[in-house]
């Protein structure tokens, strides 16, 4: 997999509000992940639809909408080896009760409906471009080396 492999990633409100935004880049970070992108936002019900349209017939839909408009979110895309792999494993999954220990949502979560992060499908090879196009334009994405990348993948 190519070093350049692109990911969304999102702190949803109740990262925000519960001051976890450094703690969750730091541990991308730490992975040897690197920042390409970063907005802090409000998601308006418009991008809500568009980014969880997938839901749009299941019974928490409205729930979801209400919960990511409810206050700021920080949208990031990541770039690394297998990236959105990587960030997957480390998020945990979805219900944090059920996340391992040393997962972001094991760690962090409290709650299956408010568990502090999202991250792109790598299930899906739609689904990061598809997020990355929604919340970010091209200009916003910063194309830049790390000085250690020799020191964190082995064919840098």
């Amino acid at each position: 997999m190519s070093h350049d492999e692109r990911t969304f990633v999102m702190v949803k409100p109740d990262g925000v509000q519960r001051g976890l935004i450094g703690e969750i880049v730091g541990r991308l970070e730490e992975r040897g992940l690197k920042l390409a992108g970063a907005k802090f936002m409000q998601i308006d019900e418009e991008l809500a639809h568009e980014h969880y349209g997938e839901h749009e017939d299941k019974p928490f839909f409205d729930g979801l909408v209400e919960f990511i408009t409810s206050g700021p979110v920080m949208a990031m895309v990541w770039e690394g080896a297998d990236a959105t792999r990587q960030v997957r494993q480390m998020m945990g999954t979805t219900d944090p009760a059920e996340a391992q220990p040393g997962t972001i949502r094991g760690d962090l979560g409290l709650d299956l409906g408010q568990n502090v992060i999202h991250g792109s499908d790598h299930e899906d090879p739609g689904a990061n471009e598809r997020e990355i196009d929604l919340f970010f334009d091209e200009e916003e994405l910063v194309d830049w080396e790390k000085s250690d990348a020799e020191w964190v993948y082995e064919d840098a």
